[in-house]
């Protein structure tokens, strides 16, 4: 047999088992990403439950000092009522409204409901958990009246669902990129910025805005999932049957 005939099937032996050794890279990857959101999901329980475990033995932890004493640095009179502002848009009155508008101008009425029980599902599992916790609220330094337990923070978790699911909706939805980018960004910053004003006016702790916020990640991950699967998806294929009917 020719020495090239040779050299020929040892080098296609060798791409052939790169391209296999290739494909079970690719398939680890993907099976790494399509499990992600489950780790990260594991990750924020455990440290929920540690947060938790502080709460339940009275402590006044070491984030709520640290996180105050940045935050208070800029406690001012002419920023006070920014933070105000701040505050309530994620409180009652502006996000009930801005549910109702939703609900009215969305056409894929599947989606408006999403919205709608991801809003009353978070409102109750906050109310429940502030029920079973029963954490008081800081009265130290209080900028303005606020009544109700303090863990975890209302306005924090219930800000990160309702507006984290807009997020979720505009990535998977909005073919518009440049508007996707700038209304991510805004609503990001803005649900910071709402668990910045709670601390800011002395009405949380830096640890009930904190788990607030991994609360509604972590059901955030479970709702989508839910909201993907069984109720927007099944719409569009629903609509998609609808219009090849009508051809």
């Amino acid at each position: 047999m020719p020495f090239s005939i040779i050299n020929a099937k040892i080098y296609l032996y060798f791409l052939e088992k790169r391209n296999k050794m290739k494909e079970k890279i690719t398939k680890v990857k993907n099976l790494g990403v399509k499990n992600l959101k489950w780790i990260i999901l594991f990750i924020l329980l455990i440290m929920i439950l540690a947060i938790v475990e502080d709460v339940f033995e009275k402590e006044i932890m070491k984030l709520d000092i640290i996180g105050y004493g940045l935050i208070s640095s800029i406690i001012n009179p002419s920023v006070t009522p920014i933070a105000i502002v701040i505050t309530n848009l994620g409180g009652v009155i502006v996000i009930c409204t801005l549910t109702i508008i939703l609900f009215l101008l969305i056409k894929n009425k599947k989606i408006s409901f999403c919205i709608l029980l991801n809003l009353i599902i978070a409102t109750v599992l906050n109310l429940l958990l502030k029920n079973i916790i029963q954490r008081p609220r800081p009265d130290e330094f209080r900028l303005i009246l606020e009544t109700g337990y303090s863990f975890p923070s209302g306005h924090s978790m219930i800000s990160m669902a309702f507006y984290g699911f807009l997020i979720y909706l505009s990535i998977k939805y909005l073919k518009n990129k440049k508007l996707k980018v700038i209304l991510t960004t805004f609503l990001s910053i803005l649900i910071i910025l709402i668990g910045i004003s709670r601390i800011y006016l002395g009405v949380h702790y830096t640890s009930d805005v904190i788990a607030g916020f991994m609360i509604s990640v972590c059901y955030l991950i479970i709702y989508t999932t839910f909201a993907k699967k069984y109720i927007i998806e099944r719409e569009d294929v629903n609509e998609n049957k609808n219009e090849k009917i009508n051809k």
